[in-house]
């Protein structure tokens, strides 16, 4: 048998690319930007995200399993602004872009206790970072509460901020 050249190489870049196309779904499956992912990882810990937004996380001492990490708390904080309690963030950011991420990140007021200052500090490669991890963990869990304006009396377990430098811990009592 005799092939030319030009059949050959035909040949041979219709395999090719059937090859390059067949494993394309393979490859969807790797994590993407591990690295991105794992800074995110070490951002959400010493920033703190982990002690509002995971419930039970600081209590544990830290040892709240990863999977459960980020999914908001019904724990309020009660001050003067009302009682807001820390949203869920794997659901949050699942529904928003990265650009959405970015420009939220960038331009929110967010009330107590949040400290969006430091959001609008983080650098970009920091906030895709985390935005990269959050969604690495996929949504899960359940919508915190609805912020409750000032006068409304939250229901569960929250934190008084009544004045500057006093916290408290109260539980709701059932009428």
């Amino acid at each position: 048998m005799i092939v030319n050249s030009r059949s050959f190489m035909a040949c041979f870049g219709a395999c090719a690319c059937a090859l390059l196309l067949a494993s394309l779904p393979a490859r969807a499956k790797v994590p993407p930007l591990a690295a991105s992912v794992a800074h995110g990882r070490y951002l959400a810990i010493i920033g703190g995200c982990n002690d509002c937004h995971t419930a039970g996380y600081a209590e544990s001492g830290g040892r709240t399993p990863e999977k459960k990490w980020l999914e908001g708390s019904a724990v309020g904080w009660l001050g003067p602004w009302g009682t807001t309690y820390p949203p869920n963030l794997r659901l949050f950011m699942q529904a928003k872009s990265l650009s959405q991420w970015i420009e939220f990140a960038r331009t929110a007021r967010l009330r107590p206790p949040m400290p969006y200052w430091s959001l609008r500090t983080m650098t970009v490669h920091d906030l895709a970072a985390l935005y990269a991890f959050i969604r690495f963990l996929g949504p899960d869990g359940k919508p915190a509460p609805a912020y409750l304006p000032p006068g409304e009396s939250p229901p569960g377990t929250y934190v008084s901020r009544v004045k500057a430098g006093a916290t408290r811990v109260a539980r709701a009592h059932s009428k």
